[in-house]
């Protein structure tokens, strides 16, 4: 195991550099990914492909072909869908539309505009319990929330970094490490949610959007090349562009908070998952579109600018995801989290150290596999034995375990939500991950201090 872990060490560090020296990103980490696969192979594992093709040299092939389907079929989809919804508003001048509504109840705070910007953080966490995909959630916030911030002055790095940062406390009902949590705890989701999860991560909101605010804007302040949309004029089709557009862009967000079962009660509840809530959204948007222009010409090139928008998110954000999951996977084959196990037991710590060496653990594991529910499934299940050996309430391990696999996906540059977000508003993912990781440690520091002195 020892030499297995030493290899991934060793490719995962060269696949930083070279992304560093800004080499492509998809093809170091696939190429990093299939290199740690073989190695898997050789040194005698099963490799990460569900069903074998019976020779291990073309396991490795089968492996990328699982991830294309599972990445297409589910997050990819939704992602191609979103961006072509986004372009689709683009051109038809909605978004501008929204802009010009949005930026007008906070013209007041042009002169504030950082602390516009940190009050979206609690707006999106509320928006979460709807759409509890953290990437779906990004990429809506993207067409909403972003235009309006980058039009009031905040540099498109700082708007991303917030609109991720929104994702950052994977909670809710709907999420699938509560469900995971309240069952090694033998609670109800709702109960988890409100007497736990809830008060915990209020204290932490307010401390991360105060961090935020004064990071964002000295960072900011340091720049030259990001030139914030405030600076610019609108142009002639923006103001041309009729202002009952602003509703469509914010369509898919109505929808999905309207027909969601955490808001409703009955036995046959009426449920949209936001691919299909996009895809409505979209429709309507059309039908609109051509009532309006009343051009068939004009309608045409909407269609085809959502089509281009779809095939651009294919080529610049799917095949990152695609190759951030191969990556993730030769990490899994080489051992990672096995040996992060052995490590654990291996450290004669008390509750405070173990609770720390955990949490960090799965920080970490959450940035070098972009994803929250790995790191969690995989660590949670130890923690009520190991709780009730130290004689403490398993609560105390497993909440701030279960924030901290979410708060380490945000930092993640391979994170879907972070490819997503930072391709569509086109600014670089190591950029985003690297301005939440501070923020993020610093979060992670503080809870673990609220729960060490918590009664």
């Amino acid at each position: 195991m020892a030499f297995a872990l030493a290899i991934a060490f060793i490719v995962s560090i060269a696949a930083g550099y070279f992304m560093v020296r800004g080499r492509h990103p998809q093809l170091i980490l696939a190429g990093a990914g299939l290199v740690m696969l073989a190695c898997s192979l050789l040194l005698g594992g099963s490799g990460t492909a569900d069903q074998s093709t019976g020779l291990a040299f073309f396991d490795l092939f089968r492996s990328v072909t699982e991830s294309l389907k599972s990445k297409l079929s589910g997050i990819g989809a939704m992602i191609m869908v979103i961006a072509g919804f986004v372009s689709y508003m683009d051109y038809m001048g909605a978004t501008a539309a929204l802009v010009r509504i949005g930026t007008k109840p906070i013209s007041v705070l042009k002169r504030w505009p950082y602390l516009a910007a940190v009050a979206v953080i609690p707006l999106g966490q509320l928006l979460s319990l709807c759409v509890p995909s953290a990437a779906g959630l990004g990429l809506l916030m993207i067409a909403t929330v972003h235009p309006i911030l980058i039009r009031i002055g905040v540099s498109k790095i700082t708007s991303v970094s917030i609109i991720v940062l929104c994702t950052c406390f994977d909670m809710g009902p709907a999420s699938a490490n509560t469900a995971r949590a309240a069952e090694l705890l033998q609670m109800d989701n709702v109960q988890y949610f409100v007497a736990s999860q809830l008060p915990l991560a209020t204290m932490l909101t307010f401390a991360l959007m105060v961090f935020v605010y004064f990071q964002s804007k000295y960072l900011d302040s340091r720049m030259s090349s990001d030139q914030p949309l405030a600076q610019q004029t609108a142009t002639a089709d923006d103001a041309a562009s009729p202002l009952a557009y602003a509703i469509l862009p914010v369509l898919p967000l109505i929808l999905l908070m309207t027909f969601n079962a955490f808001f409703q009660t009955g036995e046959h509840p009426i449920v949209l998952d936001t691919t299909t809530a996009m895809l409505i959204s979209l429709f309507v948007s059309m039908a609109f579109h051509g009532l309006v222009a009343r051009n068939v010409r004009e309608l045409e090139s909407g269609i085809i600018a959502c089509w281009n928008g779809m095939g651009r998110a294919f080529s610049t954000i799917i095949t990152l995801i695609v190759a951030a999951d191969i990556f993730a996977s030769g990490l899994i084959a080489l051992g990672l989290i096995d040996g992060l196990l052995v490590l654990s037991n291996a450290m004669g710590w008390g509750a405070i150290g173990i609770l720390t060496l955990f949490i960090a653990l799965i920080f970490f594991a959450s940035i070098l596999m972009g994803s929250g529910n790995a790191s969690f499934f995989a660590f949670g299940p130890l923690i009520p034995d190991l709780a009730r050996t130290l004689g403490i309430p398993g609560i105390k391990f497993l909440l701030p375990m279960q924030l901290a696999s979410s708060m380490g996906r945000a930092a993640s540059p391979i994170a879907g939500v972070v490819i997503a977000t930072a391709g569509i508003a086109g600014v670089n993912p190591m950029h985003v991950a690297r301005r939440n990781l501070l923020p993020m440690m610093l979060l992670s520091v503080l809870m673990v201090l609220i729960q060490q002195f918590a009664t």
